[in-house]
């Protein structure tokens, strides 16, 4: 039994999906189960319906009709018009539109998992129907079934016992008549309230099914030929990596590469199972394969985190960040959900780049301003440069104001600010 997980670029419209149809059928008979993303957008799209309807915005039909235009437009090119999909589509649709009805009595996180989900709900719909229709035997399974988490909104905990026994009393017998195919990114809470797994966490549903059913691979389909060294919208030359280790692909997506999410590789390493990296473009191709043992010498790899926001914390009373000092920022830290990416303290100073979420930087800031002087810096980036060489180092600084660095075990991190190329003015 094996794992797919197809993304939002997979199964971005109609043609899309039809690629996808054939890349599951080419694999037939092997028993496939299949999580599958929101398709293309949605998931940014679903956003601002959330913001429209907790802030009770005018534009909150609007923002709607254009999620449900969307998949209708997907609908009509792949169904007639007569099909059942249109009313499984339209029963989901209806689910949160009676949300719409009633006044907002929860968190925003709350209110966001239990509309974000239409996304992956909708698209697993559609692509099921599909399968089913051109002769490839699917199952539509809910995903809030399987995952059991924690009631921590936008970033679920998974209960690794009640998770593994839901998997095994329902998927066997499924696979047995066909394929499977569920949602990424959600699950549920004990009381039954959705939850998601953070952003970009159907790779983490899929590693979670694969430990779960003991897979014999995962894989994950991506627009990308692979792993490659460099994200190639950004850099020339990038090569693609034939082979890595679960510790190198762990490091790589600690430190922000966005080809697999962070949770994936955990499951995965715990029971060896590999993860191949390929390009839904061209199915054929070899990919990349992480495994264990594969420990290696590898070539500069470089991760850019954009949207970053770099703070310079420090004591109003000039004192020490001490040991006390530092429990209290974690403490904050930790109850706002800020990730740290990269931290550097001195003797009266404290530095903490962070993913610029103003939703949560916000409440971040009026609680270290009663007791620190703060301040914050919006237009950074993160960039890491794993098995670094000075050459590449040189070339990424070019243009750049470092505002801090860090090497450590042959990576180099450093948070830089674009700085204006000055000219002399002859006169």
């Amino acid at each position: 039994m094996k794992v797919f997980k197809f993304g939002g670029a997979s199964v971005k419209d109609a043609d899309a999906i039809r690629n996808v149809a054939k890349i599951i059928d080419s694999y037939s008979p092997e028993q496939l189960f299949i999580v599958v993303s929101a398709m293309g957008k949605i998931t940014n799209a679903l956003e601002d319906v959330i913001k429209s309807y907790f802030y009770k915005r005018d534009d909150l039909n609007t923002h709607w009709q254009i999620v449900k235009d969307y998949h209708f437009s997907i609908i009509k090119d792949l169904f007639s018009e007569s099909h059942s999909v249109y009313d499984k589509v339209n029963a989901l649709f209806s689910i949160t539109e009676k949300r719409f009805e009633q006044a907002v009595t929860e968190s925003f996180d709350c209110v966001y998992d239990q509309i974000v989900s239409t996304g992956e709900l909708v698209s697993t719909t559609i692509i099921q129907q599909y399968l089913d229709s051109n002769g490839t035997p699917a199952t539509w399974l809910d995903a809030r079934k399987l995952i059991r988490t924690n009631d921590t909104f936008r970033e679920g905990k998974v209960d690794w016992t009640v998770t593994p026994k839901q998997f095994k009393a329902t998927v066997p017998s499924l696979l047995k008549k066909g394929c499977v195919v569920t949602q990424g990114f959600i699950g549920s809470a004990a009381n039954g309230m959705t939850t998601t797994l953070g952003r970009e966490g159907s790779d983490f549903t899929a590693a979670i099914a694969a430990f779960c059913l003991d897979a014999k691979n995962m894989t994950v389909w991506k627009d990308v030929p692979g792993i490659l060294t460099a994200d190639p919208r950004l850099f020339k030359n990038v090569t693609k990596l034939d082979r890595i280790s679960f510790r190198e692909a762990i490091e790589m997506t600690y430190y922000g590469a966005k080809v697999i999410h962070p949770k994936t590789i955990k499951p995965l390493q715990n029971k060896s199972i590999p993860l191949l990296v390929k390009s839904f473009i061209d199915p054929k191709g070899e990919g990349t394969m992480i495994s264990e043992n594969l420990e290696a010498a590898y070539p500069p790899v470089i991760v850019v985190e954009r949207h970053q926001a770099l703070l310079q914390v420090a004591r109003m009373d000039f004192s020490f960040v001490d040991e006390e000092s530092l429990s209290e920022l974690f403490a904050l830290f930790s109850h706002h959900r800020i990730k740290v990416n990269m931290m550097q303290n001195t003797a009266i100073g404290f530095s903490i780049c962070i993913d610029n979420v103003e939703e949560r930087i916000h409440g971040l800031l009026k609680d270290l301003r009663e007791f620190y002087k703060v301040f914050k810096d919006n237009h950074v980036e993160l960039i890491t440069v794993r098995h670094y060489k000075k050459s590449i180092v040189d070339q990424l600084q070019q243009g750049k104001m470092v505002l801090l660095e860090e090497r450590i075990r042959g990576t180099l991190k450093m948070v830089v600010k674009d700085i204006p190329i000055m000219e002399r003015i002859d006169k």
